[in-house]
């Protein structure tokens, strides 16, 4: 049995203990029972108020966290260093860099593991020098993953406007290369979905999508409101090539279209194309339901789960949040699931944490962000968007006690 599967009232016995008190004495400390103190202590009674746990680990001299089996380990807040991001964006005259191109290769995958593992913290502080560096080495490859990067972690920060700025410098970095252009063109989504510009977004994405991953004859993609048929049993192109005329493409080169294709309906619900964003959700999962133990080098975590996923998402977007929860609730059990990312995991349970309060469910809202924390605690406490979800679960009377404790790690009650 870890810590966190321990009981919170095994808990306080255990810590009474370590103070040498005797039931009756925590009892009068607190200006309670003997007998609260007990079924306390035996799990008849739960703590599911933060102020009274916070009561409880002040006459234990210790914090509050201890006794709720989860480790103060990430810092609440934005982190700082986001104006050194700024200003490395904004320097034109980098000198060639010093190291070689397989060193910033190895910096560039130090960087996008510290993203996946929602190290937001420690990627602030490391991408001024690795921008200034790529920007030197001239390397196109090396300038879109890292401008991706930045990216991803400025939308992640509430930054979507510098967010979009460095999705930019991405594409303009990928040249005449159609692949590199297409993963730029995923942080351009992003960020201008982050903008609340889901129409360009939507525009940017599927024009990318369809460079790449040709749609059918039969698909009227390039139209507003024009149909779509299903596409989720489609099997694309043997992923090695298109028909005649069109490139080949590797497996990872269909995961960067089923990816972008992904954003597109994204954007498409959130412009209210519901259907649309439907039918997107179909010719994405054809591409992912031909995809087979490919190397993900363009890192897009792409494969059927996220196809499941973003359905749940669009669900949850037009309104529909008991579809939404109900695909959720058999998705998180699956073995794909536990291997997406970190952030990623993280990410999608605060989107399932408003489709629970879209439901009027408090309490389903704070266990998704509860989980959302302790798969990626920055994604919960760095990130404005969880913040907003946090202070609108945490406006529960009484507020459950995860959310209570997230709500004052993040500063929202004084």
């Amino acid at each position: 049995m870890t810590n966190d599967d321990v009981p919170i009232g095994r808990r306080v016995a255990r810590w009474r203990v370590r103070r040498s008190m005797t039931q009756q004495m925590l009892a009068d400390r607190l200006r309670r029972s003997k007998s609260w103190v007990d079924k306390v202590e035996r799990g008849v009674r739960a703590l599911d108020r933060y102020s009274v746990i916070q009561e409880l680990a002040h006459v234990l001299r210790v914090d509050p966290e201890v006794l709720l089996g989860q480790a103060r380990s990430t810092p609440a807040g934005t982190p700082e260093g986001v104006d050194d991001i700024r200003a490395a964006l904004a320097r034109y005259d980098t000198p060639q860099a010093s190291e070689q191109t397989e060193e910033l290769r190895r910096q560039v995958g130090y960087a996008w593991l510290s993203y996946q593992h929602a190290h937001y913290g420690q990627l602030v502080r490391v991408l001024p020098r690795l921008l200034d560096a790529v920007q030197g080495a001239r390397s196109p490859e090396l300038l879109v993953q890292s401008y991706r990067i930045t990216s991803s972690l400025l939308v992640k920060l509430g930054e979507a406007d510098l967010g979009w700025l460095a999705a930019d410098r991405a594409m303009s970095a990928a040249r005449d290369d159609p692949i590199l252009a297409a993963t730029a063109a995923i942080s351009v989504a992003q960020a201008l979905r982050a903008s609340n510009r889901d129409r360009l977004a939507l525009t940017a994405a599927l024009t990318a999508a369809n460079r790449i991953t040709p749609a059918p004859a039969h698909s009227r993609d390039h139209e507003v409101d024009g149909p779509f048929e299903d596409q989720s049993d489609r099997q694309p192109h043997d992923h090695r090539g298109g028909g005649r005329g069109e490139p080949q493409r590797s497996a990872g080169e269909w995961a960067v279209g089923g990816t972008l294709l992904l954003q597109a309906a994204l954007a498409a619900a959130g412009g209210g194309e519901s259907r649309r964003a439907d039918e997107l959700i179909d010719r994405a999962a054809g591409i992912a339901a031909g995809l087979r133990g490919y190397d993900d080098m363009h890192q897009t975590s792409f494969g059927p789960i996220a196809a499941k996923l973003a359905r749940v998402v669009v669900a949850a977007q037009r309104g529909d949040a008991g579809e939404a929860l109900q695909r959720h609730s058999t998705l998180v059990r699956r073995e794909a699931w536990r291997r997406l990312p970190a952030e990623y995991r993280g990410a999608y349970l605060v989107d399932v944490a408003r489709a629970y309060l879209q439901m009027g469910d408090v309490r389903g809202a704070a266990r998704a962000l509860v989980d959302a924390d302790s798969v990626a605690p920055a994604e919960v406490r760095c990130r404005p968007l969880a913040r907003t979800v946090i202070a609108d679960v945490a406006r529960g009377h009484p507020a459950p006690a995860g959310v209570a404790r997230l709500a004052n790690l993040v500063g929202l009650t004084h």
